[in-house]
């Protein structure tokens, strides 16, 4: 399952490298791409991924969820 979601903030290849990092700590999460040009964090995972808990993982890295 892939889900998409807009993160603000995210300007370098460190910033990719911490979202990432937290993003792969959730259960079921396979695979992390981000585009930094557009701010899309594509997740693909073994199953749906609780909203609130990527919400906390990207503020972890220190940025936000857009919308």
């Amino acid at each position: 399952m892939e889900t998409t979601y807009t993160v603000s903030g995210m300007t370098c290849q460190h910033c990719v490298g911490s979202v990432s990092g937290e993003l792969l700590k959730l259960d079921g999460v396979r695979d992390v791409r981000i585009d930094l040009g557009s701010g899309t964090v594509t997740v693909t995972s073994e199953q749906p991924l609780d909203a609130a808990a990527v919400r906390e993982a990207v503020d972890e890295a220190g940025y936000a969820v857009v919308g």
